[in-house]
């Protein structure tokens, strides 16, 4: 379904809304549709009047940004053909545009419920921590706007700017302004939220953890590549990390792949996370990376992700090799096994009515996976992990309902705990390039002993080892790509330097090869299978930080092709 059609679908059957649409980021339900006479008139409608915040105008960035942005652009994902993997994307791009008009589409929303809400008939604890909920959330996409596309307008009020018929003056605000505008909004949120919210709901500390790491982007935004970023916004980002370090109350789950169960969908380690339902209430609020992801024949819905492929870079970032045996690799962090499947990896909790899944069998026996491909089909050697639920049983048993067509109920962790603990760590490094900072080791320690059972404490560490940390933590959750652009703020040759460093390409032959270990246990490694370097590597400039506008906003808004101005954002606007 194109975003147009179901944009506001979710909200409108909240609400009782009619629908509007004026065609760009502008976009809102309209307020005339409101029936207050059944809506916004006591605590429980409040509060569900920000649930479709949570999922359904995500969706169009979920299947299309969220994984081909951050994945395929940094390295850690292989789509061969893609032009995210040769950063030759353009404004024509069906992707780029879904990814804009769904981050526009949830400011519109946060704006909408948020104004809506200065008047329900709600207790003020329910009506502040539901205005909270949208600003968070809110702010969330703009941060994801400004890491995008560099410069973009400000839509404060939408009622507002399209009631003023100024809808297509729009202009471009200078990017430290974005990241102030940001800081106001969480400000507000962080004033508003509880302590403690419902399960799943983001709270305060929620929204200090977003701050943390806004702030720790925002300290680059200005060092014109001098390598060096501003102390005061490191100190803030240390500071808001380390208040829910320490006040919280919030712990890391000792399981690494727990994390990503559906039974945890809801789980304290979870600040912030797109909460999915499989019941289609309306096509957009069930989770779709199963079908972009999964393998065919995974569950018994359709998915199409043989070829999505955790990259040879990324194998080699956890220290392990498609052309390993099996038997003798050294996997020694276990978060690779939780983010990529590789010849001889087996789940318990996948395919439990078949006695489990297995990787290999799934590949070669079809009396086990009669609906799979037949054979490999990757060609890095392995495929993705996260983001998978198992089979429509697994869905049932977690669930307690199927999972339809494209459509689950897993959550999407988009801010977790260990994101705080890694931010504080490299907070505190700054610009020093390593720290002997006890609780900086601490807060570092806690995330990759979780991973690495055997690492012992260290009496210090570097700026490299923290970035490493995250891209393994991270890895295939939208988040990889971002650490790159908030280096290349004041060091673009160090973010590019990475990205030409990497090993971005396939591997020829794989297939002989799991075939071979699979029917006959035998792994023999020939001149057949290699990685290919006959491919050249693609070009990077500084420019591939920042992604083109689609060719349709440009058209309706000329002034995105002009420069950004600065804007005072704290005199100009106010919540």
């Amino acid at each position: 379904m194109k975003l147009s059609n179901i944009k506001y679908i979710a909200l409108s059957m909240l609400l009782g809304m009619s629908l509007a649409s004026c065609g760009d980021f502008l976009d809102r339900p309209n307020e005339d549709g409101y029936n207050d006479g059944n809506y916004f008139q006591n605590d429980a409608q409040t509060r569900a009047s920000v649930n479709s915040l949570y999922n359904s105008p995500w969706y169009d960035f979920l299947s299309r940004g969220y994984y081909k942005i951050p994945e395929v652009m940094s390295g850690n994902l292989y789509m061969g053909g893609s032009p995210y993997l040769t950063f030759t994307v353009n404004g024509s791009d069906d992707d780029i545009k879904s990814t804009s008009a769904s981050l526009w589409a949830v400011n519109a929303q946060a704006n909408t419920i948020y104004n809506r809400l200065k008047t329900a008939n709600a207790s003020e604890t329910v009506k502040n921590a539901a205005m909270g909920e949208c600003l968070a959330w809110k702010a969330m996409a703009y941060f994801y706007l400004v890491r995008i596309f560099g410069e973009v307008p400000i839509v404060h009020d939408n009622s507002g700017e399209i009631a003023a018929g100024n809808y297509n003056e729009k202009v471009k605000v200078q990017a430290p302004d974005l990241y102030e505008y940001i800081v106001m909004t969480l400000e507000k949120a962080i004033e508003l939220l509880p302590e403690k919210n419902e399960a799943g709901r983001i709270d305060k500390w929620g929204a200090k953890g977003l701050l943390a790491k806004v702030y720790l982007a925002k300290s680059g935004i200005n060092a014109n590549g001098n390598g060096q970023r501003d102390a005061e916004d490191l100190a803030k980002a240390a500071s808001y990390a380390k208040d829910v370090i320490d006040n919280s109350g919030k712990e890391l789950m000792a399981n690494y792949e727990d994390i990503f169960k559906g039974e945890n969908n809801k789980c304290e380690e979870s600040l912030f996370g797109w909460r999915w339902s499989a019941e289609q209430v309306n096509y957009t609020c069930g989770n779709c990376l199963f079908s972009e992801l999964g393998m065919v024949g995974f569950d018994e819905f359709q998915s199409w992700g043989d070829w999505s492929c955790p990259s040879v870079d990324l194998q080699d970032a956890f220290g392990v090799s498609a052309l390993d045996n099996p038997s003798q690799r050294a996997d020694v962090d276990t978060r690779r096994k939780a983010t990529m499947m590789m010849a001889g990896d087996t789940y318990s909790y996948w395919w439990q009515d078949k006695g489990g899944f297995d990787y290999l069998r799934f590949l070669y026996d079809k009396a086990y996976a009669p609906g799979s491909n037949d054979g490999l089909q990757s060609v890095t050697g392995a495929n993705i992990a996260k983001h998978q639920y198992g089979n429509n049983s697994d869905h049932q048993k977690t669930f307690g309902i199927s999972a339809a067509k494209q459509c689950s109920s897993l959550a999407t962790h988009v801010l977790r705990l260990s994101d705080v603990y890694l931010i504080y760590a490299e907070a505190k490094i700054g610009n020093a390039g390593s720290t002997s900072d006890a609780s900086a080791i601490d807060a570092f320690y806690k995330v990759r002993h979780r991973a690495v059972s055997s690492y012992e404490r260290p009496s210090s560490i570097t700026l490299d080892e923290v970035l490493k940390e995250r891209r393994l933590e991270f890895a295939l959750e939208g988040d990889y790509w971002f650490d790159l652009v908030r280096m290349s703020y004041y060091d673009v040759n160090k973010a590019m330097d990475i990205i030409n460093n990497q090993r971005r390409n396939e591997y020829f032959g794989l297939g002989d090869l799991y075939k071979a270990y699979y029917e006959s246990n035998t792994w023999v490694v020939t001149a057949t299978q290699r990685y290919n370097t006959d491919t050249p590597a693609p070009h990077i400039t500084k420019e591939i930080f920042t992604l083109p506008f689609p060719d349709e906003d440009v058209v309706y808004n000329p002034h995105l092709n002009e420069p950004a101005q600065h804007v005072d954002v704290r005199a100009e606007y106010a919540y």
